[in-house]
């Protein structure tokens, strides 16, 4: 879904001297080791849960959890599928890269976090991904997203079948690399899955899991889109191929893919804005109508998305002011931050995406280094203010804005009750945060159940106009956790994580009395159950759509000792 060398192995030459820059820029996120093998049982139940404060008129002093929005195109976001008693890793930004002082920092504390947690907890890893259009990820610019999304006030599509109980429909084994090799991006159609492996995209038939197409690129995927406009989406990769002269290539190349056809519709570069002969290196991409909108610290670009035609390009002004990132989606929007660090200036700003002209500007509090765009429509902003966020990773506050730009409500999260997950160097890069109905949707933080081992959580919502905490609430269920996938009209599909001996869940929640139905219940046989249980909820990519339910990871790396097999994917279905 690229990264640095761990942080047990440092660049040579020492802080001052030049050196090649890790896979995928000094921006890149680790990726995570192989899994390890599950545990035999249920570790000890942790001492002290976290608690939700009760809103006014909740009953038997239980808070009711919800989140409005005003659409159902949401930036929704794939939890991982790691069992309860896995350790939780540090959220890690899904495959982009580019690279500055500051982001270099970054990345080298979180690996070093990542490390120590992967040692001390033997964790599993998932990686995060992105939502696409008509299976079970949001569709860009407007168009319906797979749960009829634009049917005010009614259910979505996703019924359940008549038998819920689910199926393999096909795991395709994790390739075998000695080096750690980002494979971003999963996309759902009516017809077809599609997901990036080692330099290549391949599509899978739903009907039966077989191969269906597959587009070379020469080279690594860096970033791919979560959205998907006209059945084609978007995806940065390598300019070549490593190298024993060149073991990292950069990230300089945009392209587009058709996801009926199996078609790299066209490829491009971005120029530099200070001049240079080189293309600049690209850090992540969106798609949002016609448009397709990549960036990273040496500047960014929009092409037109049905012929690859340049619309505009990123520009850094006087007062030093740079784009760090695009949202897509129902609508294009951008952070731009101005000056030098520690004085950064940041302004979250909707775009027109034909021109790239602001439409309406906001400028952050102070104390504000990075910033996340967590909803287009409306626009959401995710920052941790001041370093303040708790549990809920990389986020201590919401900002939601109007159309003008101007500030409508702020919504806490410092209680540290709630468990968003936001990454340290992507715009684009926030998970279990699902917007629609006039909410936010969001998890709880896991806390301590009715039996001895017994972990649980709950999704509540915010209301949008409001900021304040809603009567929803959907339970997990004792044992398991749950996280919300996407949007499904009014009605939230969530995802949940099973226990050690048990089978995962995916479920719909209806919008108005927050009853759950079961879509889809899967195994509990044991090598059903530990292919399940390979991915964390922050760090993988869920795709869901008519009965068909996918798992995937975004890196590729070598395999740890242990004899269950290792998946790029896992998937499961009902029919």
């Amino acid at each position: 879904m690229s990264t640095p060398p761990p942080p047990s192995q440092p660049p040579s030459g020492g802080f001052g001297a030049p050196q090649d820059p890790p896979p995928g820029g000094f921006s890149a996120p680790p990726p995570p080791p192989a899994p390890p093998a599950m545990p035999a049982g249920p570790p000890p139940p942790p001492a002290q849960p976290p608690t939700v404060p009760a809103p006014a008129g909740s009953p038997g002093g239980q808070a009711s959890y919800g989140y409005p929005q005003e659409q159902s195109y949401g930036y929704p976001q794939q939890p991982g599928t790691a069992p309860m008693y896995a350790a939780q890793s540090p959220a890690v930004p899904a495959g982009g890269r580019g690279g500055n002082d500051v982001r270099t920092q970054l990345m080298i504390v979180g690996a070093a976090l990542l490390a120590i947690v992967l040692i001390v907890g033997g964790g599993f890893w998932y990686v995060s991904g992105e939502d696409e259009g008509s299976g079970s990820q949001p569709v860009a610019g407007g168009s319906e997203s797979p749960g009829g999304d634009k049917a005010p006030g009614g259910g979505g599509t996703e019924k359940a079948p008549a038998k819920t109980k689910s199926k393999t429909l096909v795991n395709v084994p994790m390739p075998e690399s000695k080096e750690i090799v980002q494979i971003p991006g999963s996309w759902l159609t009516d017809t077809t899955y599609a997901k990036s492996d080692m330099a290549k995209v391949v599509g899978y038939n739903l009907a039966d899991g077989t191969k269906k197409w597959e587009i070379p690129l020469g080279a690594n995927v860096c970033a791919a889109s979560r959205w998907v406009s006209d059945n084609k989406t978007a995806i940065l990769f390598d300019e070549a191929m490593p190298t024993a002269e060149k073991k990292y290539p950069q990230c300089r190349q945009v392209g587009v893919i058709d996801l009926n056809t199996g078609k790299l519709l066209w490829k491009a570069t971005a120029k530099s804005q200070t001049g240079g002969d080189k293309p600049v290196v690209l850090a992540e991409v969106t798609v949002t109508g016609q448009t397709v909108a990549a960036g990273g610290l040496s500047g960014g670009a929009a092409w037109n998305l049905a012929d690859g035609k340049v619309l505009w390009s990123a520009k850094t002004d006087a007062d030093r002011c740079e784009d760090l990132g695009y949202g897509g989606g129902p609508a294009l929007a951008v952070i731009r931050r101005c000056g030098q660090h520690p004085d950064y200036v940041l302004h979250a700003q909707s775009l027109d995406p034909v021109s790239g002209a602001p439409k309406g500007s906001y400028k952050l509090p102070a104390g504000i280094d990075f910033a996340q765009i967590v909803s287009t429509k409306p626009l959401i902003v995710a920052a941790d203010v001041n370093d303040t966020s708790k549990n809920a990773t990389g986020v201590s506050d919401l900002f939601v804005l109007d159309d003008a730009g101007q500030l409508k409500t702020r919504i806490p999260l410092t209680s540290g009750n709630y468990n968003p997950e936001c990454g340290a160097t992507e715009v684009e890069d926030c998970t279990n945060m699902v917007v629609g109905n006039g909410k936010l949707y969001l998890p709880t933080e896991e806390h301590k159940g009715t039996t001895e081992y017994g972990r649980t959580n709950e999704i509540v919502s915010f209301d949008l106009e409001t900021g304040k905490l809603t009567t929803d609430r959907a339970d997990a269920g004792e044992r398991y956790t749950v996280y919300p996938l996407r949007m499904d009209g009014s009605n939230l599909i969530a995802y949940k994580v099973p226990p050690y001996d048990g089978g995962g869940q995916v479920v719909s929640i209806d919008g108005k009395t927050m009853k759950e139905t079961v879509l889809m219940q899967n195994p509990a046989n044991k090598e059903s159950q530990r292919a399940e249980t390979q991915f964390l909820p922050d760090s993988g990519e869920f795709r869901y759509g008519n009965g068909k339910f996918f798992i995937a990871r975004t890196a590729v790396m070598s395999r740890s000792s242990g004899s269950d097999p290792y998946y790029t994917f896992v998937s499961f279905t009902t029919g």
